[in-house]
């Protein structure tokens, strides 16, 4: 007899519209030939949450609340559709006792996988240091913005937050992954799960890598037990 999926928790609302999408190809994954087919989720879309880039804000404190409250709610495994919070991926298991799969980890495998050895990263700076980090276990260089540009990409960034995908801010994020390739980034990473949501193959020159849409594929196989949990960190 197959075991039952297992129950889904999304710590989401970071961004609103990208969690909405990581809902969509979430169900668009899961096989399903009726509604019980599909994975029951437990989502908290908590736009409240305090803004991850800035430090200090307290977002890990509210962060580790939300996934507790998810477990209470019946979740098993947990995700989590925003890079630059997967700072707090600790905090999060060892308050819910839950494993999280990690985003950032399927962004930097992916990465390497094929073959290259510098990927550049369209992310905040918090986004930036984690990818560094799994990039540098993996042999693999980043490729980062410049200060001034890194500062304008935020400002573009927080234009798709309120909203605006229209077609400038589609060419601003093109210029951006442009100037990662001429810089030397082999392949490019979608650090910041806005990116995705302007940004698609064929705008840019290099493979691009989207992390959210490797996680709801990982998320299908896990919950499906297709594929192992992830390890919860003492």
């Amino acid at each position: 007899m197959t075991a039952e999926p297992l129950t889904l928790g999304v710590l989401g609302g970071m961004g609103p519209a990208a969690t909405v999408e990581f809902l969509a190809r979430l169900q668009a994954y899961t096989p399903a030939e009726k509604d019980q087919d599909h994975l029951r989720v437990i989502a908290d879309i908590n736009p409240k949450a305090p803004d991850r880039n800035v430090p200090g804000s307290g977002a890990g404190a509210v962060l580790a609340e939300m996934a507790g409250a998810l477990h209470g709610a019946g979740a098993e495994v947990l995700a989590m559709p925003c890079n630059t919070a997967h700072a707090h991926a600790d905090l999060i298991q060892r308050a819910s006792g839950l494993p999280l799969i990690d985003m950032i980890d399927l962004g930097a495998e992916a990465a390497a996988s094929g073959g290259a050895m510098r990927a550049g990263v369209l992310g905040t700076k918090g986004a930036l240091k984690l990818y560094r980090e799994y990039l540098a276990a993996r042999a693999m260089s980043l490729v980062s913005l410049p200060p001034e540009r890194q500062e304008a990409f935020m400002v573009t960034l927080y234009r798709i937050k309120s909203g605006d995908l229209g077609e400038d801010v589609t060419r601003e994020m093109q210029g951006y992954a442009e100037e990662l390739r001429k810089l030397g980034a082999e392949v490019l990473i979608a650090g910041c799960t806005e990116v995705p949501l302007v940004l698609e193959d064929e705008d840019v020159k290099l493979e691009l890598i989207d992390p959210g849409d490797l996680l709801a594929r990982r998320c299908v196989a896990v919950c499906l037990r297709w594929e192992p949990l992830p390890h919860v960190p003492a």
